[in-house]
């Protein structure tokens, strides 16, 4: 366009091209109407630079012996600590066990027995020694005047386990599964206020006086939790070894004594 066109003149010239339909003007360079204009990036903020080790978050530990001794001390009563035995999440013999075998007897009998844990016939039933050991275990202390059937506590016997869960396939119970159960055992004695513990085998002795070796500590009165313990072979080692019954009879007899004054 001549740059000395008047004003006017090139005003009509556009608008007869608006009339003739064009809708923009062409410039000396060809523009491409399609072409997408790049996006600018979108700017990140930089982290600030670590002035020090990074803090992982990581879940507290639990000491399941410590959570052991808070529920057992909460037991006010025999029904109370058995149901806070079955809420106990932390053994995992739990998992593999049928149910729970708390007890068995008179609660205040005179005699409290301790056992090592329970087996397949005491997992079904939920009761310590009732097997061909707890058979021969109800003859042994009926050899001396006692019955956990009888219905005056002077007569009777009470019975628990170390473990109140079977360990699969029998397998002996190993020291932390002992350790983590301990509390529950000692508030069991407590509430149950027997004059006289028997600790039979092995792993009850461990429990409760924190030895093994029965044929060593066998026949002599110890202590535990403040009460006199006489430590016996346990009744399935007898039916494995009859010739250490006349040993049995032995400690059986020194119980007698004791329950009569004379021990």
């Amino acid at each position: 366009m001549d740059s000395a066109m008047e004003w006017h003149r090139a005003r009509a010239l556009l608008q007869w091209q608006v009339e003739l339909g064009a809708t923009e003007a062409v410039c000396d360079t060809p523009i491409n109407r399609y072409e997408v204009a790049a996006a600018p990036a979108p700017t990140v903020a930089k982290p600030a630079a670590a002035t020090g080790p990074v803090a992982v978050p990581q879940s507290p530990q639990i000491d399941p012996e410590a959570e052991a001794r808070v529920a057992a001390s909460g037991a006010a009563d025999l029904e109370a600590l058995r149901a806070a035995m079955q809420s106990f999440e932390h053994c995992e013999l739990k998992r593999g066990a049928r149910q729970l075998v708390f007890a068995d007897g008179v609660a205040g009998a005179r005699v409290m027995i301790v056992g090592e844990a329970p087996g397949r016939d005491e997992d079904l039933q939920g009761k310590p020694f009732v097997g061909r050991a707890g058979q021969l275990l109800d003859r042994m202390v009926g050899a001396i005047g006692l019955d956990r059937k009888a219905v005056q506590a002077r007569d009777a016997v009470y019975i628990t386990n170390v473990l109140p869960w079977r360990p699969p396939r029998n397998r002996d119970p190993e020291r932390d599964e002992i350790a983590m159960m301990l509390p529950f055992l000692e508030r069991h004695i407590a509430l149950a206020q027997p004059e006289i513990l028997i600790a039979m085998g092995n792993i009850s002795c461990q429990a409760l006086l924190g030895r093994r070796g029965i044929s060593r500590l066998r026949g002599g009165w110890t202590e535990a939790f403040g009460l006199p313990l006489m430590p016996m072979f346990h009744p399935a080692y007898l039916l494995r070894t009859p010739e250490a019954k006349r040993d049995t009879w032995a400690d059986l007899l020194e119980v007698d004594a004791k329950l009569k004054g004379r021990g």
